[in-house]
């Protein structure tokens, strides 16, 4: 989490605006989700005057166009992970939440293959998480 510190406050909210947006991909954000970003927002360091902002972006160009402004690679690719592992925690990854994390990393300059190998890194982390889970026996 030591490129968050690094990130503008501009930066940290466009950050979190994208995990919002893939959020409601599946067009449900719930008060639980609600408050899990509100929780998240804190521990980056964005100020609760700002919260209401971290979830206004109302649509997926809207969101790509913000997310140019993260000009680091290494936070752009650290962006990409956690939208991966979001999109992933549900075990569903639709296409709408695919194409949303795609359009992203695009904006933000990564090229495809980088976004497929960081999709594919978070899917093989799952998978071994899981078999860890049968091979310990902590299902």
């Amino acid at each position: 989490m030591q490129y968050v510190a690094e990130m503008s406050e501009s930066d940290k909210i466009t950050f979190l605006q994208a995990l919002v947006r893939l959020a409601k991909a599946d067009g449900n954000f719930d008060e639980d989700e609600k408050n899990f970003v509100h929780e998240i927002s804190l521990a980056y360091g964005v100020p609760a005057s700002r919260f209401d902002e971290v979830l206004a972006v109302v649509s997926d160009d809207e969101l790509v166009e913000k997310v140019k402004s993260i000009k680091d690679r290494y936070q752009a690719m650290c962006l990409i992970k956690e939208m991966c592992m979001l999109a992933s925690s549900d075990g569903d990854l639709s296409d709408e939440e695919v194409l949303l994390i795609g359009r992203v990393g695009e904006a933000m300059g990564l090229e495809l293959e980088k976004i497929q190998q960081i999709s594919e890194w978070v899917i093989d982390r799952i998978i071994w998480i899981e078999q860890g889970k049968i091979i310990f026996e902590k299902f």
